[in-house]
């Protein structure tokens, strides 16, 4: 059984870092791509960041050059490294896998298997 738990989350201030992690298990990791989504309160789901099984990763315009994602296969784990983070990045942060490709979209029709979230609130 596919199971992705998300931590990481956190308060901080406006031009603050944190990093997400997400522990993957249940199917073999590195064959699988990867994707980061959030929702804001009363916005819809979006997505921020996804990697292939080959390492090809996409960012949405939003987060570019401030997000950065990346695996550890040996440790079945997917990372979000977010700096210069902004009021607008306050959401919950979900990690989500699939046995496709998905880079260059982040679409969340494509992913199969979905975290618990974990929240992100940047105060201004």
């Amino acid at each position: 059984q596919v199971q992705l738990v998300e931590s990481g989350g956190g308060s901080v201030q406006s031009g603050g870092s944190l990093r997400l992690s997400c522990a993957a298990s249940g199917y073999t990791y590195r064959s699988y791509s990867m994707g980061w989504f959030r929702q804001a309160p009363g916005k819809e789901r979006e997505g921020v960041a996804a990697i292939d099984s080959d390492g090809t990763t996409t960012y949405s315009d939003s987060v570019k050059g401030r997000f950065t994602i990346s695996q550890d296969n040996a440790k079945n784990t997917l990372y979000l490294q977010m700096h210069s983070l902004e009021p607008e990045d306050t959401a919950m942060y979900y990690c989500a896998a699939t046995g496709g490709w998905v880079v260059p979209g982040i679409e969340e029709w494509a992913f199969d298997y979905w975290g618990q979230g974990t929240q992100v609130t940047v105060s201004s």
